[in-house]
C-alpha cells in the first residue's frame, strides 16, 4: 500500500482525486494540506472537509496552508479581476455542510514535521499551486532529500488553460513552481494538461460510476457530469461529452504508472514573461540554454482514459 499526502486547492477535480486516494486499496491517504488556488484557501479547506465527511473519512487530518503566492501579493491576474475558478469550480462545492475542522497546525509545518519524523515512504502529491511545497523548502531545505517522490498535476506543453501558454496550477504561483522543479527531488512526475486532456472521461463512464451507488461514486459522477457540461460550454476540447479530471488522473497514476506515457526531460518555469508567465518550458528537443540541462521531471504526454476509469470504479465501489 502506497502512503500519500495530497496538497489540494479543492475544487471539482481535487474532490474526485481525494475520493480516489481514500478509496483505492493500493493507497493510504495520510493527510490533506490545502492552499490558495481554485478559490481562497479557506474555501479550499472547507471543500476538502466536506468531501472527507461525505465519504466517511473524517479521520483524515486536514492542514490549511498559504493564502497567497510565495512572492506575489496575488495571482498574476488578481482574483478580484479574474474571477478565477468561478466558471468551473465555484467557491463552495455543492456538498453537504460539515462540522469537521482543520487542524491547528499549518500545512507547511505539518509537511516539514512529518517528513522529518517518519520512517515510512510517503509520496507527496501536489494537485494545486506549489506555494506550500516551496515555502516548506525555504524553511527546511533538507526536505528535498526526505521525500521519496513527488507527483504533480500541473503544467502544459501544447496548450494552456489559464492563458494560451500556461496551466492554472503553475500560473497561480510561478515562482513556487520554479523553486520546486529546480529543488533536486529524487523523482518528480509531472502530469500536465497534455495527459489529462488525452485521458478525458465520458458521460458513459459517469453512468458506470453512478451505477455503483456509493456516496463517493454518486458524488464523483455528478461532479464529472457537471465538468463535462461546463467544458462543452466554456472550454470545448474538440469532442463533446468529455472532460478531463486532471487531479484524479495524477492520483490514478500512482496506482498504475502505466496509464501515463512519460518522457524524462528538463522542465523549467517562466516567471517573468508578460504573455508566458507560468509556462512550463519542457525541453523535448534538448535545445535548452546550454543544450546540456539535466532532466528533472518524468513528463506525461498521454494517458489511458479506459484504465483511468477502471481505477476510479475500483476505488469508489465501497
Amino acid at each position: 500500500m502506497r502512503k500519500i499526502i495530497l496538497d489540494v486547492d479543492t475544487g471539482t477535480d481535487d474532490a474526485v482525486a481525494i475520493m480516489l486516494a481514500h478509496g483505492h486499496p493500493a493507497l493510504e491517504l495520510v493527510a490533506c494540506t490545502t492552499v490558495n488556488g481554485n478559490t481562497a484557501v479557506e474555501h479550499c479547506t472547507d471543500n476538502t472537509l466536506r468531501v472527507l465527511d461525505l465519504i466517511g473519512a473524517a479521520d483524515i487530518p486536514v492542514f490549511q496552508g498559504l493564502h497567497r503566492p510565495i512572492v506575489r501579493p496575488d495571482l498574476p491576474i488578481p482574483r478580484a479581476k479574474a474571477d478565477v475558478g468561478a466558471s468551473l469550480h465555484g467557491n463552495t462545492l455543492p456538498l453537504p455542510e460539515t462540522a469537521l475542522k482543520a487542524q491547528e497546525q499549518g500545512a507547511v509545518e505539518f509537511l516539514i514535521e512529518t517528513y522529518r519524523s517518519t520512517t515510512d515512504e510517503i509520496t507527496l502529491v501536489p494537485l494545486a499551486p506549489l506555494s506550500n511545497i516551496a515555502a516548506a523548502l525555504a524553511l527546511y531545505p533538507k526536505l528535498v532529500d526526505l521525500i521519496p517522490d513527488v507527483v504533480i498535476m500541473g503544467g502544459c506543453h501544447a496548450f494552456g488553460n489559464r492563458t494560451a501558454s500556461a496551466e492554472f496550477n503553475i500560473w497561480a504561483d510561478p515562482e513556487a513552481a520554479a523553486v520546486v522543479l529546480s529543488a533536486g527531488f529524487r523523482k518528480i512526475t509531472l502530469v500536465p494538461l497534455d495527459a489529462t486532456y488525452n485521458a478525458a472521461l465520458s458521460t458513459a463512464q459517469c453512468e458506470q460510476l453512478a451505477a455503483l451507488g456509493t456516496p463517493a461514486a454518486l458524488a464523483a459522477a455528478d461532479i464529472i457530469r457537471n465538468r463535462i457540461a461546463n467544458y462543452d460550454r466554456i472550454q470545448p476540447i474538440g469532442q463533446g461529452g468529455l472532460a478531463p479530471v486532471h487531479d484524479a488522473l495524477a492520483v490514478a497514476s500512482i496506482v498504475d504508472p502505466t496509464i501515463l506515457v512519460t518522457r524524462f526531460l528538463h522542465v523549467e518555469v517562466e516567471t517573468t514573461g508578460t504573455a508566458t508567465v507560468g509556462r512550463t518550458v519542457i525541453d523535448t528537443t534538448f535545445r535548452g540554454a546550454d543544450r546540456s540541462q539535466p532532466a528533472n521531471c518524468n513528463v506525461a504526454f498521454a494517458g489511458d482514459a479506459d484504465r483511468f476509469a477502471a481505477i476510479l470504479l475500483e476505488a469508489l465501489k465501497a
